[in-house]
């Protein structure tokens, strides 16, 4: 069967979806550009990344803007306007300077306009050029530099986040920080761990803090040892552990919208608490009320508790449930 030609004068992807603006809960529009590719991937790239296969070659300014006109014809004036690429926003190579002054233009109306880029390309003479109605998206994913360098393969440290972060709230723009939940080589209990001290060091230049379980994406190292039972995605009672141990502590708005949540890909429980578990966590992210974050309990969580003591006692943090299953387990 012949693979479908994608086009570089057609978006990735748009939809419409809620998130909070300015204290409210409103409707925004999502879009992911097809663009050249994140400089970082062409390098090597980071170990749980698989959005280069969003990203193209040869991908031309008139392209570009193609895919805006694309989007204007789907914009219903949604107060929240988000812009993802494979990449940065903020690289020239992704996004040249004339279209992003394009894009600005054409949302200028818009409350609230989002995207994402790597800290070496945030500049005090590139912020000069963004408006106001801005909040710039860091992907941190943890503020331990050992797990970034290794577990992630960032290609920075915590501390050029910190930079860029502050330089962004110098300029009178808002800062959205991801983590990353589970990153390679991590058992479960390090996990959170690692992601509530994220959270304590993103909170100083952080406006809003995403905690982002990992999912399980094609053709990266993740995958591989994924399949191999050396790496179990994250449980969500992990995730919620994570939020109501840094509610109250922080004053960054704490969110999670866990892609690929409740398949064996994405964070996920026992199955059937996960549909529960992960409403729960939507309702928090929108309130930030601790007290919606409480669930049905489930047989599953004392198996979560149990399967973190196992990895402790290992040294393990590869999937011990999986490992059980194939007789492999002490004692087989």
């Amino acid at each position: 069967m012949e693979k479908k030609r994608r086009s570089p004068s057609q978006l990735e992807a748009l939809w419409k979806e809620k998130d909070v603006s300015n204290g409210r809960t409103v409707d925004a529009m999502v879009m992911i550009m097809r663009t050249n590719g994140c400089a970082w991937a062409k390098k090597g790239g980071c170990t749980m990344c698989g959005y280069a296969s969003a990203s193209m070659n040869s991908v031309t300014s008139e392209d570009l803007t193609a895919q805006i006109d694309q989007a204007m014809r789907r914009y219903e004036n949604e107060p929240f306007v988000k812009i993802y690429t494979s990449g940065s926003f903020l690289d020239d190579n992704e996004v040249p300077p004339d279209v992003r002054e394009r894009i600005f233009d054409s949302f200028k109306d818009a409350e609230r306009i989002l995207f994402e880029s790597r800290p070496e390309f945030v500049s005090e003479e590139v912020l000069r050029t963004i408006p106001k109605n801005v909040t710039i998206a860091l992907g941190l994913e943890s503020s331990d530099p050992d797990v970034l360098e290794i577990s992630v393969r960032k290609g920075f440290t915590p501390e050029d986040s910190k930079k860029a972060g502050l330089m962004i709230k110098e300029a009178g723009l808002k800062v959205r920080t991801y983590l990353l939940l589970k990153p390679l080589y991590l058992n479960e209990n390090d996990a959170i761990e690692d992601a509530i001290s994220s959270v304590r060091f993103a909170d100083g230049f952080s406006d809003e803090i995403s905690i982002n379980p990992v999912n399980v994406q094609k053709y990266t190292l993740v995958e591989r040892l994924w399949k191999k039972g050396e790496y179990r995605a994250p449980w969500i009672w992990s995730l919620i552990e994570v939020m109501k141990r840094s509610s109250g502590d922080v004053s960054a708005r704490l969110m999670s919208s866990p892609s690929g949540g409740g398949t064996q890909r994405g964070a996920h429980n026992c199955g059937t608490c996960d549909t529960g578990a992960l409403e729960a966590v939507e309702r928090f992210s929108f309130s930030q009320n601790i007290k919606h974050l409480d669930v049905v309990p489930c047989q599953c969580r004392e198996t979560w508790r149990q399967m973190i003591s196992s990895e402790i006692m290992l040294g393990t943090s590869s999937d011990v449930t999986r490992i059980k299953d194939n007789d492999l387990a002490i004692g087989k």
